[in-house]
């Protein structure tokens, strides 16, 4: 997490958004770490780079698809299903969460059927 990073317009209105939801020393725009006796606007919200350190090390990593997206980490990876980036915990996972459930209880219907099909013959 060395060297300042730069953001393209989509990733700076996702790490604003972010920023308003999430971080503790954002407070109506204004950065408290920064006050000094009066009001300072927050950086990372007028900013197209990832400046506030604090940013990075507690808030950034809650949107985990965006911190592997930023730090071009090996996290982020494409479902074989619907095509979608997500970020992945493990090396062995092929499906994003949305296309996981549906497709778990697919494989599921699938053995069962051709376990009481080996029953009934």
């Amino acid at each position: 997490m060395t060297g300042i990073k730069r953001l393209t317009p989509p990733q700076s209105r996702k790490v604003n958004s972010l920023v308003k939801k999430e971080c503790c020393n954002c407070d109506n725009g204004h950065c408290i770490l920064l006050d000094d006796g009066e009001e300072c606007v927050c950086p990372q919200l007028i900013s197209y780079s990832l400046l506030c350190k604090w940013f990075q090390i507690a808030v950034l990593p809650l949107d985990k698809l965006l911190y592997a997206e930023i730090f071009k980490t090996e996290d982020k990876k494409c479902c074989t299903e619907c095509g979608a980036f997500f970020a992945s915990t493990s090396n062995s996972v092929k499906y994003c969460p949305n296309c996981r459930k549906r497709i778990t209880r697919r494989q599921a219907a699938e053995r069962m059927r051709k376990r009481r099909a080996l029953v009934t013959q």
